[in-house]
Order: structure tokens, then sequence, then C-alpha cells
């Protein structure tokens, strides 16, 4: 499968591979037979048709694709991946008929890990998160966003920011960082909202910004998190230091959430299980892209649909994301995203393979170096052993992985990549 040479212009050339792009179409997902694709310096170099008969260059590793399916590295654009602790106790309260909106009430949900979280230190911290990233690497993950959101103070929200930023040294994957102060009201701020709003914007995010650990400020805007008030004093944080916006919004109620993150030029807003027409106008008009969350509707067993259609008649970027979190989507597989996203979303596994990969890029502000494959973009790719490109939504469990790529790298095949 794989030749070396001495003399090489190139790094590496893919030949006998054919092309999942990443890039939707009127006619669905745009692909491309019997292509070569040529890397170098950890970039897409060239890519070549071979019935072209164009000479290939010299490269130090030549790779034989055997027919197989090549696709940009697939993106987990909302996580939630470095915490302690877990909450398989509110699962089983959840099948007992307690409503969820309940048991955060009674300080469970997202207060229960901040506990744990809290009392956890960095090590231990990475040391849980490194499984679970595993977990998505063998799927073909290549790029993976991780927000912070169980510390709730100045310290611990830095302490997660600079865990999941260790990530990357730890494993061959690409890690943009969110701040997610604004996850929930502190027990020590109960009743005082807005002070805590205060702490996040004066203090939380302009440090997070000054020490590099966020590349963007998320906001969870619903009736048990954070108003539509207090969630634009956040962004309006974001912006003045120089940071992404991204929202949790319309996941449980429709406050305008997603209009309000437009507002701020957002780079996504995420769940909007209750999004309405003029929430999706609004998300067009500033090319901010919907991330649809399948694992925390399945694992919540809601019955509101996202507006699939509407986000398709205003061609809103659709992207997919595993939500990883230990209260409502525990579950560390986008292949399962994917399946879902078809089979309770009802999209096409064009639009779950673009979700995962351009539209994925797009919703962390990645477009012009991931997602797709084409010259001079980053060098992040997965090669599948498919017959069919359906079947990466299709199933998940068996692994189809023949060699995974980042940055140009080669990080393993099969089972180990």
């Amino acid at each position: 499968m794989e030749q070396t040479h001495s003399t090489a212009i190139a790094d590496t050339v893919w030949t006998n591979v054919n092309l999942i792009t990443g890039e939707l179409a009127d006619q669905g997902l745009v692909t491309a037979k019997n292509q070569s694709v040529v890397v170098k310096d950890g970039r897409i170099m060239a890519i070549f048709d071979q019935s072209s008969g164009a000479a290939l260059p010299q490269a130090e590793r030549i790779i034989d694709g055997e027919g197989g399916w090549l696709s940009p590295g697939l993106i987990d654009c909302h996580t939630h991946l470095v915490f302690a602790g877990n909450r398989a106790d509110e699962f089983e309260q959840r099948l007992e008929g307690v409503p969820y909106e309940t048991i955060a009430k009674q300080g469970g949900g997202i207060l229960s890990t901040v506990i744990a979280t809290r009392s956890a230190s960095e090590e231990a911290l990475l040391k849980l998160a490194l499984p679970r990233l595993d977990a998505l690497i063998a799927e073909g993950v290549t790029t993976v966003e991780i927000k912070s959101g169980y510390g709730l103070t100045l310290n611990d929200e830095l302490k997660i920011l600079r865990v999941a930023k260790q990530l990357a040294n730890h494993r061959p994957i690409n890690i943009s960082t969110t701040l997610l102060a604004a996850h929930a009201v502190p027990p020590e701020f109960k009743g005082k909202a807005d002070q805590y709003i205060d702490l996040v914007c004066n203090e939380i995010i302009p440090q997070a910004a000054e020490q590099q650990l966020a590349d963007a400020v998320d906001v969870f805007c619903e009736g048990i998190g954070f108003s539509p008030a207090q969630s634009e004093k956040v962004m309006q944080a974001a912006k003045a230091c120089g940071l992404g916006v991204k929202a949790h919004v319309e996941q449980l109620s429709n406050l305008s959430g997603a209009a309000l993150t437009a507002k701020y030029q957002g780079w996504s807003a995420d769940h909007l299980e209750y999004l309405d027409e003029a929430g999706v106008k609004a998300l067009a008009e500033s090319n901010t892209a919907a991330v649809l969350l399948p694992g925390a509707f399945y694992f919540l067993r809601e019955q509101q649909l996202p507006p699939i259609d509407l986000l398709r008649k205003y061609q809103v970027p659709m992207a997919l994301a595993t939500d990883f979190n230990p209260g409502t989507s525990p579950l560390a597989s986008i292949r399962l995203m994917m399946n879902m996203g078809c089979t309770l979303f009802r999209m096409t596994p064009s639009e779950v393979i673009a979700a995962v990969t351009a539209n994925g890029a797009k919703a962390l502000k990645m477009e012009e170096s991931r997602g797709i494959i084409k010259e001079g973009m980053a060098a992040d790719m997965v090669l599948w052993d498919i017959q069919h490109l359906a079947e990466l939504a299709y199933q998940f469990g068996p692994q189809v992985i023949k060699q995974r790529m980042v940055n140009g790298q080669i990080t393993g095949s099969g089972a180990h990549v």
C-alpha cells in the first residue's frame, strides 16, 4: 500500500482514491473518483485526476488508496470534553419521570458536575479527558471544539481551558477552545445571576482572552440558563475582547437567542429545536452556522425537531456535533451523530457528511483552512474502507478507517488511528 522515495519534492501522495470533498452542491455532496492527492508541509499541494495522465511529483511516501474513499478529517464542533464525575444517577431519575429542568433546579444537572470538576486537578482532568478524545479520534475526528463551563469561577474556568489545550500535546488532534463560563449560575451566586454575569464579562472573558486560552465565548441562553439580556452582555464582552461568539439557544424554548447570536455575527447557534423562521432568516443573513445536536435530543427524549426544512430553504450551513457531556449527551461517537442526523432529523447522508466536515469548519471559523479537500487546505484527511459514501451515516461501530492524517502527518491506520 505504501512506497517511499529518497528524492522527493512532496511529502505524501495518495493515489487511487475517490474523493469526498466535503462540499455540498445542488445534486448532493461533491465527489470525484480516481484521484491523486499531493501533500507537502502539512497542506494539500495538488489534486490530480488520474485519467488525465499527468505525471505525479516524487514524494517521500506514496500511498495506494486501493479505491477507498478519502474525506476531510471529521470535525466535532461542539463538545464539553473536560470534566470530572458522571451523572448516571440523573439518567436513572429521568427514566423514572423526573424532568431535566426539575433535576437542575434541585442542584443536579450542570452544578453537580461543577462540584466534581472544581475539586479535580489539571492532571486528573487530563487523564479523564483522554479516553473520551480517543473515542472521537478512532472514528476519524481530526478537529474538536472543547468548551469550559464546569468551573464557573475565574480559576476553574481557566483550568479547564488549559487542560483542553494540553490535549493537543498528547494526541494528534486540532483543538478549538470555547469559554462557556455563562453555562449556569454557580451556587455561591444563587439568586444573583446579574452579578455573576458581571464577573463573567468583566473578569473571566478578559482573562481568557489575555492568556489566549479561548477562541470563542459561548452562553446558555435559556429559561434555566441566562436571559437574552444577560446573554447579550456576554456576547458584547466577547466581541470587545476579540473573541468569537457562540450560543446554546432554542433548545427547550424559543427566546429568540439565535437571532441575538446572529446580531453579533456569531460563529454558530447550537441546539435549535425551537428555532422559528425569523431566527432561521437571521442566521442566514449573518452566515451563522446552525449546529444540530441529535445526541442531546435523543438522550433527553425530546419531541420538538429542529426546523430542518427551513434551514434548507434559507441555505443555513448545518453542522452536527456530539455535544459530548456528562448529563445530556454522554456519547463520544461522531458516527452515531451522523446516523442520528439521518434517522432522527431526516437529513440526507450527503448533508450529514458535509455537517461534520465543511460545515463543522464553518461553525469554528476554520473554513479557510479545514473541512474541505482542495489545494491549499490543511492536510487533515481520512481514508475509509467503504464502497459508498452513505456507509459513513448508515452504520456506526465497525472500524472502517484505513488511515488518518492530521496536518500532513499519518497518525495511524486501522484500529490505531
